[in-house]
């Protein structure tokens, strides 16, 4: 049997200043899902992946995500009308680091892709996709947090979820 210990007597280590060092190290701690947003940019589709996606309203449906304003897909964003979300699978380690790669042709093969509702470019073979209408482009530091609404989507894809965690795509494990 081991002993669990005290909190009440557990000092925390020293606290480090804030930092962007710092950020990332405790969000790697910190499991989330992973994304892919899309938009019609005017030379074409557009996107890139996500780990900050966040359901924000039930009553309007509304959701939120952030991104670099010196993400290549920034300039596409910032002017579409509708986006597209896609929840993906664990199944899809190697379309996630794709939209993640800086130069990629994410929109060549071998990702399949189609124009969903609103001109948005919606990806096959995802557990769940949606078509927002953009609400707000919020400023936060060196990054926008999008306020979209909900128009469309489809949550029929199968399979389990595709994580991001100490700074790689992983999967659940039982």
């Amino acid at each position: 049997m081991t002993a669990t210990p005290d909190l009440a007597t557990t000092r925390p280590a020293t606290p480090r200043p804030a930092s962007p060092d710092l950020l990332r190290a405790v969000f790697r701690r910190h499991a989330a899902g992973v994304a892919v947003i899309t938009a019609r940019g005017a030379a074409g589709p557009v996107g890139f992946t996500a780990t900050s996606l966040t359901s924000v309203s039930a009553e309007p449906p509304l959701l939120s995500f952030g991104i670099g304003t010196g993400a290549s897909s920034w300039p596409a964003v910032s002017e579409a009308d509708h986006v597209g979300v896609h929840i993906l699978g664990e199944h899809q380690q190697e379309l996630a680091a794709t939209f993640a790669r800086s130069g990629a042709d994410r929109f060549g093969a071998p990702t399949a892709w189609r124009e969903g509702p609103h001109g948005v470019p919606v990806l096959d073979g995802v557990l769940a996709w949606l078509v927002c209408r953009v609400h707000a482009r919020v400023p936060a530091g060196d990054h926008r947090i999008v306020l979209a609404e909900v128009v469309a989507g489809d949550p029929a894809g199968t399979g389990r979820p595709l994580l991001y965690h100490q700074g790689r795509f992983t999967a659940l494990r039982d």
